[in-house]
């Protein structure tokens, strides 16, 4: 099982880290402008193989990616401290137009998965750039809101005292400052968070969702202004979108992919419950929302489509 990452910055090598410490695929190629730097990562990462699992990491080109069955786009320029992802949008654009066909003409069978910021919109160009190689849209899987549904989980485990990989909440619509917290459907170990947190006398008040709601929504703001990147979630995530496409898993993950409507906004691309697999994005879940939370994510949905619309 090949796995091809280009881009070889923060995000694409941790990414490939992640999946040598979690075993996933068997041959992981990276692929770098910076020839260099690829190599440097590719023999560092190399050297954890022992303590992890046996996985060959090599440095190569595209034409190296022949045969590969998820290749992941983390190529780009990185968001700066004060700039929202959708400030990225003009520059990374110009990035994903020169590498996302060179990615199609020699791994014409893989699944590419989008990582690079803003994602919802970077997913939608690399969709468009698909279609002229006769590829359909759902073969395209953006990392979306991915790191921030982990992150809602986390955090609201950590407040209930329960292991996050037993709280099952979603954050939906743009990676991004308009994404939607759906605290109305929310559970912990199947039961309603409300329920949950009275019966164990757990306060979940506004100031408690609000303040959530605040290290969830702003959480990169915050590492990028302390360490200048993040790296280690969307690595993890990314690591995880890998494996359950190799494995045909069938995983409800909130990945973006390009959707014909949303609650009105037409031809957009934005986080959803999606069902992913071997194929890519199998089927979509709009899950039923409160009537709040569906009016900010149409409005998420706009502020994604009209930057879409900006690039032309």
């Amino acid at each position: 099982m090949k796995i091809g990452i280009v881009g070889t910055g923060f995000v694409g090598s941790t990414a490939a880290y992640a999946m040598v410490m979690r075993g996933v695929g068997r041959q992981i190629v990276l692929v770098d402008v910076n020839r260099d730097r690829a190599q440097a990562e590719a023999d560092d990462i190399l050297h954890a193989v022992p303590f992890a699992h046996p996985i060959e990491i090599v440095a190569g080109n595209y034409d190296d990616l022949a045969g590969a069955q998820v290749v992941i786009f983390a190529a780009g320029t990185n968001q700066r401290s004060g700039e929202t992802r959708l400030d990225l949008l003009k520059r990374n654009a110009a990035v994903l137009y020169e590498v996302v066909p060179n990615i199609f003409k020699h791994a014409p069978e893989a699944i590419l998965v989008v990582a690079t910021n803003p994602v919802d919109v970077m997913t939608h160009l690399a969709a468009r750039v698909a279609a002229t190689f006769g590829l359909p849209s759902h073969r395209v899987v953006g990392s979306g809101t991915t790191l921030d549904t982990a992150r809602f989980r986390s955090l609201l485990g950590r407040h209930v005292g329960v292991d996050a990989s037993h709280v099952h909440a979603y954050v939906l619509g743009e990676h991004g400052d308009s994404e939607v917290l759906t605290w109305s459907i929310a559970t912990v170990g199947g039961m309603p968070i409300n329920e949950f947190c009275r019966q164990r006398g757990i306060t979940l008040d506004e100031a408690v969702r609000s303040d959530i709601d605040t290290k969830v929504r702003r959480a990169a703001y915050t590492i990028i202004s302390g360490k200048g990147a993040t790296y280690y979630g969307i690595g993890s995530a990314l690591a995880k979108i890998a494996d359950v496409i190799l494995k045909d898993q069938r995983s409800v993950l909130t990945v973006c992919t390009p959707l014909k409507s949303i609650l009105g906004v037409d031809d957009v691309t934005i986080s959803q419950p999606h069902l992913v697999g071997g194929a890519g994005v199998l089927a979509t879940f709009p899950p039923p929302v409160s009537d709040d939370e569906a009016r900010l994510l149409r409005a998420s949905a706009e502020v994604v489509a009209q930057a879409i619309n900006s690039i032309g």
